[in-house]
């Protein structure tokens, strides 16, 4: 078996300063919870998160969207979607949109959802302001590059995994 790396990285900002994990998964999970938290707080006074603030965002941009367009949009998985589009629709802040195929599933912004992300977007700006200025706008290009090739990466290897499984899942043997 081989020795996982000691490499442990610093965290030199915030409450609790400490290191992040030398997994990659759990770094990018613990740095996305405490950054969504800075963005959740400057959204608070508009009654979005940030995670319903990108949808509707998403279906703004779009004009209309299906859930396969979000999906792909947002990189978000169908279950969670679907949770989170309920709720935009219960609120009123999205409807249903009819398609020519009834089984696809539209939707687009209400008068409601407009309001709400013309008040939302000033304040999403203020967490973008506080990150960047934080961060450096190089640094977050720089950034932005290198996390564009480990998603392209990980989209990659979950195909091929996913391949894998249905071939031998029909009882073929898989070849690299």
């Amino acid at each position: 078996m081989m020795a996982m790396s000691r490499q442990i990285t610093k965290v030199t900002t915030g409450p609790k300063r400490g290191r992040l994990s030398p997994c990659v998964c759990n770094t990018l999970r613990m740095v996305s919870r405490v950054v969504t938290q800075l963005y959740d707080d400057c959204l608070r006074s508009s009654g979005l998160r940030v995670t319903q603030f990108s949808i509707l965002a998403a279906v703004a941009r779009l004009g209309e969207a299906s859930l396969k367009q979000l999906e792909d949009e947002l990189a978000i998985d169908q279950t969670t979607l679907t949770r989170s589009l309920t709720l935009l629709e219960r609120v009123g802040v999205l409807e249903r949109a009819s398609h020519l195929d009834g089984r696809i599933k539209a939707m687009r912004l209400t008068s409601k959802g407009r309001r709400a992300l013309e008040v939302a977007r000033p304040l999403w700006a203020q967490a973008q302001g506080k990150v960047l200025g934080e961060l450096g706008t190089k640094a977050w290009a720089d950034a932005q590059r290198r996390l564009t090739r480990l998603h392209h990466v990980a989209v990659r290897k979950r195909q091929l995994g996913r391949e894998g499984r249905r071939v031998q899942s029909k009882g073929r043997r898989v070849v690299d």
